[in-house]
């Protein structure tokens, strides 16, 4: 296969760990970093070896050579930055979530098919071996069907009411932050609600501080869903069939084993262990898409991400969560 020249707009936390994915996989180029400080763009480009540094995020996406971009920055402003990018015909992988509501999110993806330009939310759970390994099991009827679902995610935040986490002009809050992953996962094993149910306590500037969710299913299943930035949770999740079960422990969104169980059986224990962090799955994913001419991944399609954003829409006007500067 040719090489994919990657292009990194904001080379900040998430970037380095994506890079580090980036870095085992053979096919992948680092080509290019672009930061709003040159300085920045240039320490990055040295630390991981990649070729061009640029001081703005414009001269990425003109650079005839790139192939893809990874938009890294916050996610208030993944909107403006993945349109630029789409605009100037490159292909895109957008760090989750993809947007701040779905109003943004369906102006991208016109955009995107009209213009014939690849396009991808960079949600790296769906591409872990684990989780392939998840919908296998419940595929082929291992737990029987599907009753139950318990997911959280939760870490300590130290408030801070001009953090990104806190702030609403950032599109701050624990549900779009880390609720996006149990989210994720109700609406990838159980597809999208009947009945949402839902409540926040909110930080003193107005975004949600924790978000307890509860959905329900034309199937009978339930989904009870929980984000926090108040305590550290167990942050696990446990898949509930009438014949058995799967557990996810510590840190599900990235399962380095998978334990599966029927009733009254022994528990089998699957292990997954990453080629680097994880983030080199999604990466694959693009690259072959890419390969294959396509602009929609069949795995993680925008469709997909369409009912994801539409899913935390509901949920965010059911707890009265609302960014004045997007909504």
């Amino acid at each position: 296969m040719p090489k994919t020249r990657w292009g990194i707009l904001a080379p900040g936390h998430i970037a380095r760990g994506f890079v580090a994915g980036l870095k085992v996989i053979e096919d992948a180029e680092l080509y290019a970093v672009a930061s709003r400080s040159h300085e920045k763009a240039q320490e990055f480009t040295q630390e991981f070896g990649f070729q061009k540094a640029y001081g703005s995020y414009d001269e990425l996406a003109n650079d005839p050579d790139v192939d893809v971009i990874y938009v890294a920055t916050p996610h208030h402003l993944h909107f403006e930055n993945t349109m630029m990018c789409l605009q100037n015909g490159k292909a895109v992988l957008c760090e989750k979530p993809i947007t701040i509501n779905s109003k943004q999110l369906e102006i991208l993806v016109k955009t995107a098919r009209d213009n014939k330009v690849f396009l991808m939310e960079a949600v790296w759970t769906r591409f872990l071996p684990g989780i392939g390994k998840i919908l296998q099991m419940i595929g082929e009827g291992h737990i029987g069907n599907l009753k139950m679902l318990n997911a959280d995610f939760g870490f300590k935040a130290p408030y801070n009411p001009e953090s990104r986490l806190f702030n609403p002009v950032y599109g701050g809050g624990s549900l779009l932050d880390i609720g996006i992953y149990p989210v994720f996962l109700s609406l990838l094993l159980l597809g999208y609600p009947k009945e949402i149910k839902a409540v926040a306590v909110k930080a003193p500037t107005g975004v949600d501080e924790s978000v307890s969710i509860s959905l329900g299913y034309e199937s009978g299943a339930l989904a009870s869903l929980h984000c926090t930035f108040a305590t550290f949770t167990t942050t696990d999740a446990n898949i509930y069939g009438d014949q058995g079960k799967i557990q996810l422990r510590q840190q599900w969104f990235r399962p380095a084993a998978v334990l599966v169980s029927r009733h009254n059986e022994k528990q089998e224990e699957y292990e997954f262990p990453a080629l680097a962090n994880g983030y080199e799955y999604e990466a694959m994913e693009v690259m072959q898409c890419l390969n294959k001419g396509l602009t929609e991944s069949a795995i993680l399609g925008l469709d997909f991400s369409l009912q994801l954003m539409r899913l935390l829409d509901a949920i965010r006007k059911e707890c009265n969560i609302v960014y004045p500067d997007y909504d």
